[in-house]
């Protein structure tokens, strides 16, 4: 088994006391931190988030296979950014009022980060509100919104809304993803970007942020 898929198979098997050695002896291998990231860690943690949404795994799996990658992410991130081209633009993300789920936001939140991208992270069950203020208030180009449940996708639309009644739908590109959320849905909503996993999130951001400035 190649070391990526050890570490994905670590995070998958809740092996969070094994994950630094692993990952360490990756990186001692000459495998590059993104490959790591991409072909490691973000399998992993879309595996264990495909087992919470289909009850094949519960909350305290779910919050230990959290802690895993953030041990991962402990090591890797510093190197990332090192390696990154510098500031690219600055995100704000959150999961949509009524959904309590983070999983996918933070592997989205944390790529962006090792990526070049200031992110601000809201958390979970943010209403369109507090998104609307806190596009006003502060300089971004993306906005990222993360619903789980189908029950709780229509905030992605009712956030879109509050942005054009706020007069601020022009200030930022929206981004919408979750296990649920398909293109079909982001055109639908009026959304600038859709991304299926973590890795096409990224990319959809690089590709918007070339038409903001900052």
């Amino acid at each position: 088994m190649d070391r990526t898929k050890q570490i994905s198979e670590a995070i998958v098997q809740l092996k969070w006391d094994e994950i630094a050695a692993l990952t360490n002896e990756a990186l001692e291998a000459g495998i590059p931190a993104l490959k790591i990231l991409d072909q490691g860690l973000v399998p992993g943690m879309s595996a264990v988030g495909i087992k919470f949404r289909d009850g094949e795994v519960f909350l305290p799996e779910l919050l230990l296979s959290a802690k895993t990658m953030k041990t991962a992410l402990e090591i890797l991130l510093p190197i990332l950014s090192q390696q990154g081209t510098g500031f690219i633009g600055r995100v704000i993300i959150g999961t949509v009022s009524g959904d309590l789920h983070d999983i996918g936001r933070k592997i989205v939140a944390s790529m962006l980060q090792g990526n070049g991208f200031e992110v601000i992270d809201l958390g979970i069950d943010v209403d369109p509100e507090k998104f609307v203020e806190v596009v006003r208030d502060n300089d971004v180009q993306i906005l990222g919104l993360s619903a789980l449940l189908t029950s709780t996708m229509p905030m992605m639309e009712a956030t879109i809304k509050a942005l054009e009644k706020a007069r601020l739908r022009q200030k930022v590109k929206v981004m919408v993803g979750g296990a649920s959320v398909t293109q079909a849905y982001a055109d639908r909503i009026g959304a600038d970007g859709y991304g299926a996993d973590a890795v096409a999130a990224v990319e959809k951001a690089r590709a918007l942020i070339s038409t903001q400035p900052h």
